[in-house]
């Protein structure tokens, strides 16, 4: 079976929704927040492995970039923030739609991860980014959903 990596476009699929929802963040007055300090100069890139990495592509993000704990710190230590997870997840779904990944089950899925991953595994750690462990791994999902 296919993986959702390959069912979402592969490399080029990652780099298309990565830019979509970083175009859709920063053009919302909650989401874009989280952006006021600056980013990555290549932030879609690397976010665009991540995704990859996640969903059964390569593992281009922990060999080349970065790792699972140090994305984790990077989003915790900020306090609870529901109304700006729910309004990101809302920025993926129209993401999804901007680069016509809305065909069933691919964009439920996909939905599913980013939400999730968004709720549980980046908004773990709200009162201080040194409680997050230094050997987390990222998190793949599957069609099945969460793969540990």
């Amino acid at each position: 079976m296919q993986s959702l990596y390959e069912a979402a476009g592969g490399r080029e699929g990652m780099l298309r929704l990565a830019h979509a929802w970083h175009t859709r963040v920063m053009a919302d007055e909650i989401v874009s927040h989280a952006f006021s300090h600056g980013f990555h100069p290549e932030h879609t890139e690397r976010l665009a492995a991540y995704w990859a990495e996640a969903l059964g592509g390569p593992g281009t993000y922990t060999d080349s970039i970065s790792d699972e704990t140090s994305v984790v710190r990077l989003h915790s230590g900020n306090g609870p923030h529901e109304e700006m997870d729910r309004r990101a997840i809302a920025c993926f779904d129209r993401a999804l739609e901007d680069v016509g990944l809305t065909a069933e089950p691919l964009r439920t899925v996909l939905h599913d991860y980013f939400a999730w991953v968004t709720n549980a595994s980046m908004s773990r750690y709200h009162k201080s980014a040194g409680d997050v462990p230094d050997d987390l791994i990222i998190p793949k999902w599957s069609w099945d959903g969460l793969h540990c």
